[in-house]
């Protein structure tokens, strides 16, 4: 059953927890993916008026909301949980992982599929917002803060705003890293390398400068 294994999740990607029943009773993370489990059947069952019922009471309880339309996947975890997003047309694949002040939305008014689409083992940092009908693919880091308005490519980090994509190496991404913080810069590695091949350059000069005859001599 979906909430058995977010249950498991939670237990395996918080360091914090300490239990079975720590995890039911206290994490506003889990109270929210159980209440959408239960949302979102009714709302497949065309149940009308409750799913959306059940969800803003799951807002007001623990501070996150997602639609009852939303499609997620098995082993999924919100860390911390306040301020969290899920938006009507969002998909998200299995052994995700969301922290804080996520937002999983739309770009405007349009209707139709309006917001985005997460692969499996895909982590969103603290603040990210994934807008539009976009799609991220498996094994992708979005680090904290990042706003995400393309689509983003499988085994590959986010960071910045507008985010700029880094691929690691082309690897797959074992497991799943929750180290969100700790992420590469693509601008400021090309501002690095600029700014060796400058000092290169100097150093170049410099001998060549060096290697010339002195002028003053007769």
């Amino acid at each position: 059953m979906g909430m058995f294994a977010d249950l498991k999740a939670a237990l395996e990607r918080d360091p914090a927890a300490t239990g079975v029943l720590e995890v039911i009773l206290t994490y506003p993370g889990f109270h929210a993916i159980a209440s959408h489990r239960v949302a979102h059947r009714l709302y497949r069952w065309h149940i009308p008026f409750l799913p959306r019922l059940i969800s803003q009471v799951s807002r007001a309880v623990t501070g996150i909301e997602i639609h009852p339309a939303a499609r997620i996947g098995k082993s999924f975890f919100i860390d911390h949980g306040m301020g969290v997003v899920v938006g009507e047309t969002t998909i998200i694949g299995d052994n995700v992982t969301l922290f804080q002040g996520v937002t999983l939305g739309g770009t405007g008014k349009e209707r139709g599929k309006r917001h985005p689409t997460l692969g499996n083992n895909v982590v969103v940092g603290t603040g990210a917002k994934i807008l539009g009908n976009i799609t991220v693919g498996d094994n992708v880091l979005i680090g904290a803060n990042a706003v995400v308005i393309k689509s983003v490519p499988p085994d590959s980090t986010v960071v910045g705003i507008p985010g700029r994509i880094t691929k690691r190496a082309g690897k797959r991404i074992p497991g799943i890293s929750l180290d969100h913080t700790n992420l590469p810069d693509p601008l400021a590695e090309r501002l690095e390398k600029l700014q060796k091949e400058i000092d290169d350059i100097e150093t170049s000069m410099g001998k060549w400068k060096s290697s010339l005859p002195d002028s003053n001599e007769s």
